[in-house]
């Protein structure tokens, strides 16, 4: 389930709550209301509120979407330059080019740093394949990508059509 949260109309309605336990303390000091330091507790909770909803508000949950991916699960993942993903059998070349796509959007992370020196995160897709009662994986691509730039023009997609081959064989046969 994805919630369509808008978070800029959140800030404002908080910026307008903030002004007014604001108004309501500078009137509880001037009327002398015996209750006005909690007035300014509240101002003050109200601020730090609407700071929070506006530092949410500048694009923590954009989201890249790229036409004609397919769903894959994380297998492995350093936390550095090496991840795994798993993707189904009958994936096609371009579905499988568009998810490898997908996942280097979405497995970016400006913390990730690298053990080799390499600045260059890889990600590799893999599928599983049964045959005769064993069960092995088939990595079928992969997608190199900056580790430090977010929007990499340049990501170096290799797609193994060998492999690709073997599998639309394995699922007519």
């Amino acid at each position: 389930m994805e919630y369509n949260i808008d978070f800029a109309a959140l800030t404002l309605w908080s910026f307008y709550g903030t002004i007014a336990f604001l108004l309501l303390a500078i009137f509880g000091f001037i009327l002398k209301w015996g209750f006005r330091f909690r007035f300014v507790g509240a101002t003050g909770f109200m601020a730090v509120l609407t700071v929070g909803l506006f530092g949410l508000n500048l694009a923590l949950f954009s989201r890249v979407v790229i036409p004609n991916a397919l769903r894959y699960n994380l297998v492995y993942d350093t936390g550095g330059d090496q991840t795994v993903i798993t993707v189904p059998a009958n994936i096609t070349s371009t579905q499988l080019e568009a998810t490898l796509q997908q996942a280097s959007f979405d497995l970016f992370s400006p913390g990730r740093g690298s053990n080799d020196g390499d600045s260059k995160l890889t990600i590799r897709a893999r599928t599983q394949l049964h045959e005769e009662g064993v069960t092995y994986p088939l990595y079928v691509g992969q997608i190199r990508r900056s580790l430090f730039d977010r929007d990499d023009a340049n990501p170096e997609i290799k797609i193994f059509k060998d492999k690709m081959s073997r599998l639309k064989s394995f699922a007519n046969g």
